[in-house]
């Protein structure tokens, strides 16, 4: 395993959405690693793999810089020629076990579940932790739907390795995950679309190591 449940605390995963060009987006960045997110995903649905490779390898630059665990969504191999310090992959992208085969066994792999199969199945095929949602409903995701509370707790309990939870996570919401055996929560809008970035992290960190006291 090559992170621990501490550092996934709170996990800051970008949105282009509120950013108005690449300089905003890395800014924000920094806010939210200030703010108290120990690792960040880049996340980019819409750049050409040129762009993204460039904006990648300064994103895993900050991010190293500010002591931050460095992710990238979705691209082993944008996340192996920046750097970064490893990748996320969903059920619908690389499979596990692949994406492990290529990173090697030095970076971090995370992988996205669904189930307690879906979670058995990414834990054997390599993967350091796991993202297990929707929690809530999400606009960032039209697809992803929600899983019951009841789903997260048997995936944190079938797997040894960390577990967050993502989508639609807010504020008002993330005390609601209490009890799940989380190990901390993944945030996009909660963070990115906040005019503080930095407070707004701030406040959600508390949050989250709430959480993780209470289990």
């Amino acid at each position: 395993m090559n992170i621990t449940g501490k550092r996934l605390r709170l996990y800051a995963v970008t949105d282009r959405t509120w950013a108005a060009d690449e300089d905003a987006l890395l800014r924000q960045v920094e806010a939210a690693i200030d703010g108290g997110a120990s690792i960040v995903q880049l996340r980019e649905k819409h750049l050409d793999p040129a762009a993204f490779l460039a904006e990648a390898e300064q994103f895993a630059a900050l991010c190293r810089r500010k002591g931050a665990v460095s992710i990238i969504n979705d691209s082993v191999d944008a996340a192996l020629r920046s750097g970064a310090d490893g990748v996320h992959v969903g059920q619908g992208d690389l499979e596990a076990g692949s994406a492990r085969a290529l990173l090697g066994p030095d970076k971090i792999l995370g992988v996205s579940a669904h189930s307690v199969e879906e979670a058995l199945r990414a834990q054997a095929a390599g993967a350091d932790y796991l993202g297990v949602g929707a929690a809530f409903a999400t606009g960032t995701k039209a697809d992803a739907r929600p899983i019951s509370r009841e789903t997260i707790r048997a995936i944190t309990a079938a797997v040894d390795i960390p577990v967050v939870a993502i989508g639609g996570i807010t504020r008002d919401n993330i005390l609601e995950l209490r009890g799940c055996g989380l190990d901390g929560a993944a945030v996009v809008s909660a963070l990115f679309a906040r005019p503080d970035v930095r407070a707004a992290t701030a406040e959600l960190r508390r949050l989250c190591d709430k959480i993780a006291e209470e289990d």
